[in-house]
């Protein structure tokens, strides 16, 4: 009873600071575009539909053009674009709680959870730029930046992108499918509790160059990095990472279907420890409108392999002994299109310890769009298996709600 007591305040709160959110509210690349964010997203934000999928593969460069002699070469006052993305969020788990202590179990009102000044440019038809800030950390100010290089060569494009960023992982440097194969491209809240990757900790601190080709039918990259970001060391990128995947339309179904690999050795930004980087994941998703309503069918499955005991390089992603495995799928449906969703998503889990490695996840929840790019979204999550024996820290349970905004 508590708990609903102190969510229905919270919910409450929220909606009483939305209501004051400007219906006209445009985000980073709506500016750039002059287009409505809808055009480049499935159902909710960030996920991509094919739209989105070509602007973000041809380097952020689409624009509206009033004048055509600027073509080829845009005054950066008519092209530097900027936005906030923000994310207010209140959760509350069911673990002990203890007086005194600001955490879940106590309900936590993160405002705000994220608070990033994105910034992008088309420098010309082939050479973009997106930044972005992060006003919400005191440690790295700068959270991403990329600055893609991209030329169309018989119907695909082919090119570089240098990339660095503070979370995102390898992935970063070029992903199109929402399955979380990089972190800010999922459904929902709560990553590791619907994706994989995510839950295998494939979002890392990132930094070298990913080479990209693409179309609308496949992409793939291959990219040389080490697990550094803005303010560490300088370190060769020595390690790797491969995607590939095939996004195919099948009748009325928009399809994803790729590979990820992560491999080789890479020195920590401290340079006194070697890592390696080994693991792989598969993923697909399936997004088409059933009658009316859209549909959006997600799936991954990864597997970071396990530090040896006494070994003196550890796994980047898993320094327990055993493998760390999880399998996710998701269902997203569009119950009043353009407008709120319903999700259901279970994630199977092993978290690599010898012992009590068993982890699951149910979670139940949807999306609501005040405006444009104002979102509500509510979130029920389940956790079982035996790492949740005895009294676990954070209970086995968590009610996420959220407003996520772009201005």
């Amino acid at each position: 009873m508590l708990l609903l007591k102190r969510f229905t305040s919270v919910v409450a709160l929220i909606i009483a600071i939305t209501a004051a959110a400007p219906s006209l509210a445009t985000s980073t690349f709506a500016r750039q575009t002059g287009l409505p964010c809808a055009v480049c997203h499935y159902q909710n934000f960030p996920a991509l539909n094919p739209f989105g999928r070509s602007f973000k593969s041809n380097g952020y460069t689409m624009a509206v053009m009033e004048d055509p002699s600027q073509a080829t070469s845009i005054p950066l006052k008519d092209a530097l674009n900027a936005g906030i993305i923000t994310k207010i969020i209140y959760q509350q788990s069911n673990g002990p709680r203890v007086s005194g202590l600001n955490n879940t179990n106590n309900g936590e009102f993160q405002f705000p959870s994220e608070l990033l000044l994105n910034a992008a440019a088309r420098i010309n038809n082939n050479i973009g730029v997106m930044v972005e800030l992060d006003l919400n950390s005191a440690d790295t100010i700068v959270s991403g930046l990329k600055l893609p290089f991209l030329y169309k060569v018989k119907g695909s494009v082919v090119g570089a992108i240098p990339f660095s960023t503070s979370s995102q992982g390898a992935a970063y440097g070029f992903e199109l499918l929402n399955t979380g194969a990089v972190r800010f491209s999922r459904v929902a809240e709560d990553r590791s509790a619907i994706s994989a990757q995510q839950y295998i900790g494939a979002a890392t601190k990132a930094q070298g160059i990913a080479a990209v080709v693409s179309n609308s039918k496949y992409f793939a990259n291959f990219s040389k990095w080490s697990p550094r970001s803005f303010g560490d060391n300088s370190g060769a990128p020595t390690a790797n990472y491969l995607r590939m995947a095939m996004t195919p339309q099948v009748g009325s179904w928009d399809l994803g279907l790729g590979v990820q690999s992560w491999s080789g050795n890479a020195t920590e930004p401290t340079q006194l420890f070697k890592v390696n980087t080994k693991a792989w994941a598969f993923d697909a998703q399936a997004q088409a409108t059933i009658g009316k309503l859209p549909l959006g069918l997600y799936f991954s499955h990864a597997v970071a392999q396990g530090t040896p005991v006494g070994s003196f390089t550890r796994n980047l992603f898993n320094s327990n002994p055993m493998d760390k495995k999880s399998t996710a799928l998701i269902g997203q449906l569009g119950v009043v299109p353009g407008k709120s969703t319903v999700l259901l998503s279970y994630r199977q889990g092993k978290n690599g310890n010898a012992i009590n490695s068993t982890d699951n996840a149910w979670m139940f929840g949807g999306t609501y769009l005040l405006v444009q790019n104002v979102q509500l979204q509510l979130n029920y999550t389940s956790y079982s298996g035996n790492a949740y024996n005895g009294t676990p820290a954070n209970g086995d349970r968590m009610i996420t709600f959220m407003l996520y905004s772009a201005f």
